[in-house]
């Protein structure tokens, strides 16, 4: 685990710190593979070649974001008992403005391992924590909601926008919402075959003053524009993604908080799927951050899912 200087916080939107883990063990996760379309088939790679090259690129990011000024928490996953997606940490846990800290009922059985209470430890010790609210316990009535992969929020407005898939429940949803004082935003969602997307994370990044989202993806005609006018009315541009850039992970990217201004992390193959009018129109608010996470994408999530924001006060 490693962390520098305390950041300074300036944008609600944009935290200023993250948790990563970094994998030792990492594969592609049997059990998610169902309902994740962006996770690819069983690979022919050497089991240790493959995990040795995701443990690399998680190092590489870290100092990456830490070259630009983003404090970065990192831990190691050691476990051998089947944590194949624990590079994705924000799924079972978030953080909220006035010390709020929210754990999260999950999909899978073996992504439940994934919660560690040497992570909360480190947020009770580093920063100002007021509360968990713990809803894991919502497992056993077959509740989920995947945490910041199933929720995309805007967290000036109090809007969690959320895709209905399987990992997001709308119970788990109202709960959630009601407690941190959320408006839930729920909309469905699908590729061209008339898939759901997964996670409402991978077709839609909320940041400062833009967001991308992918509305070709939301098939309801009245919803997509009910969704674009939200987005529009909280003063933010947004920038259209087509599915195909949505299948190389550019919607999947989080505004984080620099030493000299704001950075959208996103990974190489993401930043690559951008046209340039829509990296000249990023880079108005926000530089560019790439990281080369080829990898890591084999499980089905990219850049914004291995990062965890931090949105608490430093001690």
């Amino acid at each position: 685990m490693t962390s520098t200087s305390k950041p300074i916080f300036r944008s609600v939107q944009a935290p200023g710190a993250v948790v990563m883990v970094r994998p030792h063990h990492f594969h592609p996760n049997p059990q998610t593979a169902a309902d994740n379309s962006f996770q690819s088939a069983a690979t022919d790679q050497d089991a240790e070649l493959l995990a040795a090259r995701a443990r690399d690129e998680v190092t590489a990011a870290a100092a990456a974001l830490e070259a630009a000024g983003v404090i970065v928490h990192l831990f190691d996953d050691f476990s051998q008992r089947e944590t194949p997606d624990s590079v994705f940490p924000n799924n079972w846990f978030s953080t909220h403005v006035g010390g709020h800290v929210a754990i999260y009922p999950m999909y899978s059985p073996n992504r439940r391992r994934e919660r560690r209470a040497d992570v909360l430890e480190l947020l009770k010790t580093h920063y100002r924590v007021q509360d968990v609210i713990d809803y894991s316990g919502l497992e056993h009535d077959g509740l989920f909601l995947e945490g910041t992969g199933a929720m995309v929020l805007d967290h000036v407005d109090r809007v969690a926008y959320t895709a209905q898939s399987n990992r997001a429940n709308a119970v788990a949803l109202e709960r959630f919402c009601t407690h941190f004082n959320y408006e839930p935003m729920v909309f469905a969602s699908s590729d061209a075959a008339g898939r759901a997307v997964y996670h409402t994370n991978v077709i839609m990044c909320i940041a400062g003053e833009f967001a991308l989202v992918a509305l070709e993806m939301i098939p309801d005609a009245k919803r997509r524009e009910e969704i674009a006018a939200r987005l529009c009315q909280s003063g933010r541009e947004v920038i259209a993604l087509t599915e195909g850039q949505i299948q190389e992970f550019a919607g999947n990217a989080l505004e984080l908080m620099g030493r000299d201004g704001l950075v959208l992390a996103l990974s190489s193959r993401a930043c690559a799927a951008l046209s340039s009018e829509q990296r000249a129109r990023i880079e108005r608010s926000a530089r560019l951050l790439p990281l080369s996470v080829p990898t890591i994408e084999l499980a089905g999530g990219s850049v914004r899912c291995m990062l965890a924001g931090i949105h608490l006060t430093p001690r």
